[in-house]
């Protein structure tokens, strides 16, 4: 059975957030720590299989961005109240 500490949590508890896509000073915050480069070089562990999910969902956001500006309707106004 593998050792599980406190500390193996604490790693896979800040990796999981930072997957998740928590803010990366919040999660400093939590974690305690006074340098984020502490919490995101040696506490986050990121593989392949992370990078190729991120690279997916920012070429799908592409896709989205380029499907807005294609379409040809008008942009909806800003007035949302009118002066008395």
């Amino acid at each position: 059975m593998p050792n599980i500490t406190p500390h193996v949590c604490k790693h896979t508890y800040c990796s999981n957030q930072a997957k998740a896509g928590m803010n990366t000073k919040t999660l400093q915050y939590l974690m305690g720590h006074s340098e984020i480069s502490v919490t995101m070089n040696v506490y986050t562990h990121i593989n392949y299989d992370d990078a190729e999910k991120e690279l997916r969902r920012m070429e799908e956001f592409r896709k989205a961005q380029a499907e807005i500006e294609k379409t040809d309707s008008k942009p909806v106004s800003q007035k949302l109240f009118k002066a008395i």
